[in-house]
Order: C-alpha cells, then sequence, then structure tokens
C-alpha cells in the first residue's frame, strides 16, 4: 500500500508542470522584473507609509508617485479634474487598446501605528493608513511600469494609462476624474484593494452618500441666561437622534452612520455651532440617495424643534460597483496562477501575536489562509464597504481583487492594519497585486475579443437608457474637508 502511494506521488510529481510553464516567455519576464523592483517598490511605499497624508492634501505621496512613472517614460498630467493631487501617467505605443490602472495613496485620520503586533501609537503623524493605501498607489504603479516594458519588449501598440486617485476615503476623488470625462476613451480599468485575503471576486459595493451638517444657534450663559440661548448642538442631538429612529424603517441593506465634528468649546456656553459629518450607504445607489433625502429631513426637523438653523453641504457620493463577470474570471485565472502570500518563520510570528488583539478572533492558521486563493465568486448587492471606483465601473468595464497584505483576520480601518501594512507582509500582499494586474493587462491587450465582451456586458447590466450623473451634483472637489 505504501509502495502504491509513493508511486502515486511521483506520478503526481512528474505530471505537475514546474511553475515557470505556467507563465509564457514574456509574461515570465514581467513577473521577474516585479520581483526584482520589489524592495524598491516597497521603498516607495513605506515613504507614502510614513507621510500618512489624508485626503486632497497628498502633495509629498502624490508627487512620488508622478516622479516614479515619470523616471520611466510615462507623460504625466498633474493636477487633473481642479484637483492639485490628482494625475494620469501614460504610455502610447500606436493605436490599439487603451487600458487603465487606478492608483490610490490617502491615509485615515485619527489612527496611528508602528509597524509593530503590539499596539504602539506614532506621535509624528496623526493619520495611518489603515486601508493600505500606500500599498495601492505603489503597487499599482509597479503593475503599469512591468506593462510598459512588456509593450516595448515585444512591439504592442496601445494606450496604458496609470490613475493618481486621491482623497478616495470620503472624498471621492475618482467621482471628478469620471466627471471630467478621463476614462471616456478607456476600453477596461485595472485596480486592487489591500485586504487580509485574496480573491478576484465579481463582486459590487454600497453606495454611498455624505453630508456635513452645520446648526447655528444663540450662544448665552448655560446657567445665569440658558434663556436666551440656542444650542447648536441641541440641533445635532436632535437630528442625530430622529435618525436613529428613522433606522427601524430603512431597508436591512441600508448604513447610517456619523461623528459630531464640532460640539462646543465649553461646557458653560450655550453652542452657536455644531456640525456633524453623516454618511449614507445602500447596495442601489438610487435608494442610497433616496435615504439621504429622510436623513435631510430629520435635520430640518432638527433645527425647526431646537430653535437653530441649519445647512448642509454634500462631500461626497459614490456608485454601487457593477461587477463584471468577463473581467473578473480573467482576473481570478492570473491571481490563482499567481498565488497567495507566503509567510516567513518571522511573519508567522508577527501575525501569531497579533492575532489575539483581533476583535472576533481569527478562524484558520493565518499563514494557511495568507496563502490561499478564494474561489471564485459572483455577488451583484453590495455589502461592506463603499468605493469611488463604483463610479468608474459604471462608465467603463472595470475589474479588481484583493490580496493579503494584512494578517488574516484583520479588520479595515485598526490599527493592526497599518502595522502589518509597513511590514514584509504587506510587501508581499502589494507583489501579488502587481502580478495579477500585470498579468491581466497583458491579456487584455492580446484578447479583443474579451474587451468586447467586457463592453457589451457592461451596457447590458446599465441599460441602454443609462447616463452617468455624479451623486454629489456639480459641487466643486472637497479639498478643504479632510481640515
Amino acid at each position: 500500500m505504501r509502495a502504491t502511494l509513493l508511486s502515486l506521488c511521483l506520478l503526481i510529481l512528474l505530471l505537475t508542470p514546474p511553475l515557470a510553464a505556467q507563465f509564457s516567455a514574456p509574461e515570465q519576464a514581467v513577473l521577474q522584473e516585479l520581483d526584482r523592483k520589489a524592495d524598491a517598490y516597497f521603498g516607495v511605499a513605506k515613504r507614502i507609509w510614513d507621510w500618512a497624508e489624508v485626503g486632497y492634501q497628498e502633495e509629498k505621496s502624490s508627487a512620488l508617485l508622478q516622479e516614479t512613472l515619470r523616471a520611466e517614460g510615462f507623460t504625466v498630467e498633474a493636477g487633473v479634474a481642479g484637483i492639485p493631487t490628482a494625475f494620469t501617467a501614460t504610455f502610447r505605443s500606436g493605436a490599439g487598446p487603451t487600458i487603465g490602472i487606478l492608483g490610490e495613496f490617502d491615509a485615515l485620520p485619527g489612527i496611528t501605528q508602528t509597524a509593530s503586533p503590539r499596539r504602539e501609537e506614532r506621535t509624528d503623524v496623526h493619520a495611518g493608513h489603515a486601508c493600505g493605501h500606500h500599498l495601492f498607489g505603489a503597487g499599482s504603479a509597479a503593475a503599469a511600469i512591468a506593462v510598459k516594458h512588456w509593450m516595448e519588449a515585444n512591439g504592442v501598440s496601445g494606450t496604458l494609462r496609470f490613475y493618481g486617485c486621491p482623497a478616495e476615503e470620503g472624498g471621492a476623488g475618482k467621482v471628478y476624474l469620471v466627471r471630467a470625462g478621463l476614462f471616456d476613451d478607456v476600453d477596461a480599468v485595472i485596480h486592487w484593494h489591500p485586504s487580509d485575503g485574496n480573491s478576484a471576486h465579481a463582486a459590487s459595493s454600497l453606495a454611498n452618500k455624505s453630508a456635513k451638517f452645520r446648526f447655528h444657534g444663540v450662544s448665552a450663559h448655560a446657567s445665569s441666561a440658558p434663556e436666551n440661548g440656542r444650542s447648536a448642538l441641541d440641533g445635532v442631538e436632535a437630528m442625530n437622534a430622529m435618525v436613529n429612529m428613522l433606522r427601524e424603517h430603512l431597508t436591512m441593506e441600508s448604513r447610517t452612520h456619523y461623528v459630531i465634528t464640532r460640539g462646543g468649546e465649553a461646557p458653560n456656553v450655550i453652542p452657536d455651532f455644531a456640525e456633524v459629518f453623516y454618511y449614507v450607504r445602500h447596495p442601489d445607489m438610487a435608494v442610497a440617495a433616496q435615504n439621504f433625502e429622510r436623513v435631510v429631513k430629520c435635520a430640518e426637523g432638527a433645527a425647526l424643534g431646537t430653535g437653530t438653523r441649519m445647512e448642509y453641504e454634500v462631500i461626497h457620493g459614490s456608485y454601487n460597483l457593477l461587477p463584471n463577470v468577463t473581467l473578473s474570471r480573467l482576473m481570478h485565472a492570473n491571481l490563482s496562477r499567481v498565488g497567495g502570500v507566503d509567510y516567513t518563520p518571522e511573519e508567522a510570528a508577527f501575525a501569531a501575536e497579533i492575532a489575539p488583539t483581533f476583535t472576533t478572533p481569527a478562524g484558520e492558521d493565518p499563514a494557511r489562509a495568507a496563502a490561499a486563493v478564494d474561489s471564485f465568486r459572483v455577488i451583484r448587492k453590495g455589502q461592506g464597504g463603499s468605493t469611488d471606483v463604483g463610479d468608474v465601473s459604471w462608465v467603463v468595464p472595470t475589474v479588481g481583487l484583493r490580496t493579503a497584505t494584512w494578517v488574516p483576520g484583520t479588520s479595515a480601518h485598526s490599527w493592526q492594519a497599518v502595522a502589518a501594512g509597513g511590514t514584509t507582509i504587506g510587501q508581499k500582499g502589494m507583489l501579488v497585486a502587481a502580478k495579477t494586474m500585470a498579468l491581466t493587462a497583458l491579456d487584455l491587450f492580446r484578447q479583443p475579443a474579451t474587451l468586447q465582451a467586457a463592453l457589451r456586458e457592461l451596457n447590458e447590466q446599465r441599460g441602454p437608457d443609462f447616463e452617468y450623473q455624479a451623486l454629489l451634483g456639480d459641487r466643486e472637489p472637497p479639498l478643504d474637508y479632510r481640515d
């Protein structure tokens, strides 16, 4: 029996092609280039991680990515769509398809952490890459550069365009790029996102509309003359109470959350100004817009009841992602060929130390989970978070993936995500993403039929009467929304 099993194992080993045989010679050249330059690209990501610049204030991060792409022969156009930190980097080599690659680089305010598995806040910055956008920007740039070199080496005609996309976290940077027509000539768009696992599902997201509600009252001494005051904070609290009652009457898929950004300065002074920042989400952008209007009604009622004046500013609005199965199957196949993230003993030790800090205990062994690639799924009803990639996906066929840049079990927007993103775990996940995106771009340049099928699928999903209109209307980019 043992001899039979041994013979069977030897037979399987002989019949299994070596890893290199899974890739053509041009593909191997692309992958080898990415491996060779991995440390340099992570150096770019690490500098962006160190700077931790928030939305629309990513001057150094944007400049570094522009410099990296310009040095490789891309033509860079900075300050596009009226946003100082937004840019495009383009390489053209004759007539052919236009493929876009998205890159992000904004950090989240109010969360800092060192690259340690223990809670160690940084004091030199007031934000952190808790969503891994430092890896997103650098990894996408790495993929774009590798694809450009492949085009040059193999005489491939077409246009490759990298989009430097600021302020994804609540600033809807890409919406302004879409509204400005910067995707009108593109045949397909590729993107990725850091995560705690590896997948390339054809998945949707939640549409999202946000606003800052500002209440104006009358200040007075809170103890000796309260009758002379009208509390702006009362307006905010009354609004929040009504919205919290409203939740019972929204569909189960709806999400509404807020933070009070200004509530007054001293307890004995009735505040004459207060502000609350709301997000309103739903899998369907039309329903999200309807829910938002109901939240506005709550604000109007709160102002009426408290004798205050209310005004609101729409900060951002983003569509739900429109999954493209044609492109997602292609990307999943490439991710499966590349494989997941393999931990060294040191990385496994990091994972073992950080895992007990998770609110929800990790399931299987983190190292095994990081190395696995999820089975392909189609998820048409949005869940989880929101992204301004949604708007892009409604105007051009779009495909994305997630890779394990964080220890499996990590929540996005957490200090644990910041920590892993500053280590070689983050670097390896970024490299998996860069390789998968690059291989997918190669396929799209070589497969016009796939591009045609992806466009047909997009047109079928959005319908013949679709006309793009941004959820945020015609407002200018809120360059000061993080001030």
